[in-house]
């Protein structure tokens, strides 16, 4: 990979970049700006990196703030690179210790609190954006990512805060994360961690600016300040977002280390974006539709010039897996993908009905499983647009065994009736459900968003459980309040989709993991054999020895049933013909930074 000259001193970068910015707006904007208009098929929550985890807000943030690595937007396999990094981290042989080197010269957008002076990006920045996980006060669910990498002091540093009812302090030397200059700063674990600079890819580590998050520490969710290429322009809640082109986005040209096959649309997006300077749009237009079909039909009356295609029209605009003529001649083009992601519906452990690990809440959990049929789900609601899932772990991640197969898939009422009547659910009072083993009520409480997918899901559900005797009631919510009332252990039943964000199988087994309960673990599971198999697997290099662990860990998790996959998506993006440009990076949120839209005509 090419990159760019250091300049001798700090000052020199920061005013070089300062001034190419300031040009590149100029030129700009002599002309009707570049906007690249799409949809989100549900609202986002807020754009403070720690405090959300619904993918509108992902998908913003990641065009705000920047991890120190991402991948290659042309590679496959995925392959990291440095992004805000001059390299990739030094690692020690027991990859327990790494050492960070910045690019410097970078520089946060404007804001308020910089008083008019350029902000460059330094190492502090991303010590303080690591630590604020740790922070008692800021509510995550995505702390478990650095507090199962053991780094050394941090975990002790909050529950000392947690004892002390004393605020977080950041200030107090950590041996495990450190600053060694303006522009380093070193990592050290307890333990080995092979892939840690995956974890350094992931959106949610992008560096914050400690000043902006304490200026407006009453409401961090709208104030995004980062170092991306584009900054919050405007945001209505729940109705419409625009993002506009940073002035002050450093000089980042394409580059990319993938070897494209000669013919292939990569190959020639290579070609088109060789040199090309990031950001190609200065405007990404956003709005929130919820439903299926007006999010279509803003596509088809040109309102949007992107669209992933809800799975409802899969038939209507893909049929046999095949542009439909009507689009074709509109120009439109299609890209088809296996994402690496997996629908699943999780069971809360900790439910005082369907939780636990004795035989006989284990036995119901997994009839729930087999009295379910994801089959129907994906012909009737998905129109084909998923894969059925075997276990947790998608496609594309290491740990993905294509030739696995589970009972997963289609319904087996007859095996789910067997286990319910060998463990002592049965219909003692002849009202056609059946009771606990205790002869208590038995009532499954499962949750939906408030869209017509979600209330076709729930009327599959009805139909199959009602099969075999069990008896449930659905809720529907907006995905924000799912996500809060999942975070505090309030759903006993929830059916979403998790994609991975990273080329590794870890993140989908770490939801069955003890520790991430509240977080990530949203089945809040806890068995003590099942996280031994986790953290021995999660301390490997990958190869033919973890592959076996994660095997293990695999059929626990099916034997256990805190989760019940259904499908990996068959993601397909409709484009028109002005959008050009490598649009989908399966491990990445960030997909404007190299996407290009014809310029509309001046007057």
């Amino acid at each position: 990979m090419k990159r760019r000259a250091v300049l001798g001193s700090a000052a020199a970068a920061v005013a070089a970049a300062a001034s190419a910015s300031a040009q590149d707006t100029a030129t700009a904007f002599r002309s009707p700006p570049k906007t690249l208009r799409v949809a989100f098929s549900f609202a986002e929550t807020g754009f403070d990196p720690p405090r959300v985890g619904d993918q509108a807000s992902i998908r913003v943030i990641a065009h705000i703030f920047e991890p120190l690595l991402t991948y290659d937007p042309l590679a496959s396999p995925a392959q990291l690179v440095p992004l805000t990094a001059a390299a990739l981290p030094e690692a020690s042989a027991d990859f327990r210790h790494f050492v960070v080197t910045l690019q410097p010269g970078i520089l946060f957008a404007d804001d308020p609190v910089f008083q008019g002076r350029p902000r460059e990006l330094v190492a502090a920045d991303y010590v303080y954006s690591f630590k604020r996980f740790f922070d008692p006060t800021v509510r995550t669910e995505h702390l478990y990512l650095l507090e199962n990498l053991k780094i050394l002091g941090l975990s002790e540093l909050r529950q000392r805060a947690i004892k002390d009812k004393t605020p977080f302090a950041y200030d107090a030397p950590v041996e495990g994360l450190r600053v060694l200059d303006r522009y380093r700063f070193e990592v050290r674990l307890a333990q080995p961690a092979p892939r840690f600079n995956q974890t350094l890819a992931r959106w949610m580590l992008g560096a914050v600016a400690r000043e902006v998050i304490e200026a407006y520490a009453a409401d961090p969710m709208a104030h995004p300040v980062g170092t991306g290429p584009f900054r919050l322009a405007q945001w209505r809640r729940s109705a419409h977002i625009a993002l506009e082109r940073n002035p002050r986005f450093r000089e980042q040209r394409f580059t990319t280390v993938a070897t494209p096959e000669p013919g292939s649309p990569a190959a020639a997006w290579a070609q088109q974006l060789a040199g090309a300077r990031a950001p190609l749009l200065d405007r990404v237009e956003i709005d929130i539709i919820d439903e299926a079909q007006p999010r279509w039909l803003a596509f088809l009356g040109g309102q949007h010039d992107a669209l992933v295609l809800p799975a409802e029209f899969g038939d209507l605009a893909m049929p046999g897996g095949e542009l439909a003529p009507f689009l074709a001649r509109q120009g439109v083009r299609a890209e088809r993908v296996l994402s690496p992601s997996t629908s699943h519906t999780f069971i809360n452990c900790q439910d005082p009905q369907v939780g636990g690990n004795t035989p006989e809440r284990v036995a119901l959990r997994r009839a729930i499983a087999l009295a379910y049929d994801a089959n129907e789900e994906n012909r009737l609601v998905r129109r084909g647009q998923s894969a059925l899932a075997q276990s947790m772990v998608p496609p594309g991640c290491f740990g993905f065994d294509p030739r696995f197969v589970s009972t997963t898939g289609s319904a087996q009422p007859a095996r789910a009736n067997a286990l319910l009547d060998m463990h002592g659910y049965a219909d003692r009072n002849r009202d056609g459900w059946r009771e606990r083993p205790d002869g208590q009520p038995l009532l499954l409480r499962i949750s939906f968003r408030q869209d017509m997918r979600s209330r076709a899901i729930s009327e599959l559900w009805h139909k199959r459980l009602r099969a075999v005797g069990l008896r449930a009631e659905f809720e529907f919510a907006s995905f924000g309040e799912l996500i809060r009332k999942s975070l505090a252990g309030q759903v006993m039943m929830w059916g979403f989709t998790w994609t991975a964000g990273e080329p590794d199988g870890d993140f989908f087994l770490g939801l069955a993991y003890g520790p991430n309960g509240g977080q990530s673990n949203d089945a809040r599971f806890d068995l003590p054999a099942f996280n031994q198999v986790y953290e021995a697997q999660s301390q490997l290099p990958d190869g033919p020895e973890r592959l076996a662990l994660m095997a293990k860990a695999t059929r626990l998790m099916l034997s256990y049933v805190p989760y019940i996959p259904h499908g990996h998506s068959i993601d397909t993006d409709l484009f028109h013909p002005n959008v050009q440009g490598p649009y989908r990076q399966p491990f990445s949120a960030d997909w404007y930074r190299w996407v290009d839209v014809a310029a509309p005509s001046a007057g």
